[in-house]
């Protein structure tokens, strides 16, 4: 079952990513809610190149790795060793998050056995069945969402919360609830900004964006009952990976007794739990701009760690397409 009408714009299948040809068109996130392009991707390798740069980022990645393998299969034909290039390329240019990775270590060994005279078309037609899989599992997660929204809540999101969220949403308005969503900025790049606060906008939710460092004085004066946010990676012992922000307004929910609940795709069951070592460093001159813009002087040094790690005492559950953590 499709989503893709009861979703913002940036979050329809199309919009994400689809072929033309051999030719991978990505939607530039980054444009949003401005522009509406897309990034033509000529290989696998641009479209790593696109997802390590931002263009997608979030759920992004996963979609677009799955068609990059398509183009690398109609380029390539039936080259299983090419296909395991492009796949390395695709799983390392985001290496927090760790579903694209699992994702394709799970497609290749299903692609080795197909025929040589319909491996493009059979690679496609095995995506598109992925797609439809993780579309249920989005709505899945979604039903359980909905159920944590009460009539009248104050929600608090951070970055870009991707399809559960939006859907979870959805499922409570069609419930008859009413709410009020809080969108955080999210600097350096901005997504709360660019693409969660215009795509709240887009759907009529009652929303309003604020900047990171607002969440837990919203939180203080009582306007917040609940957090929600994605993850870019969760564990069982409900370690939680997201972005930076995170982790502060989790902390300041919990002091005052706000549950936070991150919706995650798969947690992560039996590895250890989180390290510093997990976290993507970026580039440090990205926070010394916005939008191409300087706002510092060239002798200033930056740094850049993208990710918080919040620690499980912060975290009331895990929202999975099982139910709870």
């Amino acid at each position: 079952m499709r989503n893709d009408k009861r979703l913002p714009y940036s979050l329809q299948h199309d919009v994400i990513a689809r072929l033309d040809g051999t030719v991978l068109l990505v939607g530039d996130r980054r444009r949003l809610p401005f522009e509406r392009v897309q990034l033509p991707c000529v290989d696998a390798y641009e479209a790593a190149a696109a997802i390590r740069g931002m263009v997608t980022q979030g759920g992004g990645p996963l979609e677009v790795s799955l068609w990059a393998l398509v183009q690398t299969a109609r380029i390539n034909g039936c080259d299983i060793d090419e296909m395991r290039r492009a796949a390395d390329a695709l799983s390392s240019a985001r290496p927090t998050n760790t579903a694209v990775r699992k994702e394709l270590e799970y497609i290749l060994p299903l692609i080795e056995d197909f025929q040589p005279s319909s491996f493009a078309s059979d690679v496609e037609d095995l995506v598109m069945t992925r797609l439809d899989y993780y579309d249920a599992c989005y709505d899945a997660m979604a039903h359980h969402g909905a159920a944590l929204i009460e009539d009248g809540d104050g929600l608090l999101t951070t970055c870009f919360p991707e399809h559960s969220f939006f859907l979870s949403l959805y499922h409570a308005r069609e419930e008859g609830k009413t709410f009020k969503v809080y969108a955080m900025e999210t600097r350096p790049w901005l997504q709360g900004a660019h693409l969660t606060a215009p795509g709240l906008a887009e759907l009529g939710y009652d929303s309003y964006l604020i900047t990171d460092n607002m969440a837990p004085a919203l939180v203080s004066m009582g306007l917040v009952t609940k957090y929600m946010s994605a993850s870019d990676r969760a564990a069982a012992s409900h370690w939680v990976i997201n972005k930076l922000g995170t982790l502060s307004a989790a902390m300041a929910c919990h002091e005052k007794g706000v549950p936070y609940y991150a919706f995650s795709l798969a947690p992560d069951m039996t590895g250890p739990d989180p390290a510093w070592s997990d976290v993507e460093i970026r580039d440090p001159s990205e926070v010394l701009s916005c939008q191409g813009m300087k706002t510092t002087s060239d002798s200033v040094r930056g740094f850049y760690p993208c990710f918080d790690l919040v620690p499980p005492r912060y975290v009331t559950a895990v929202v999975t397409k099982e139910g709870l953590l």
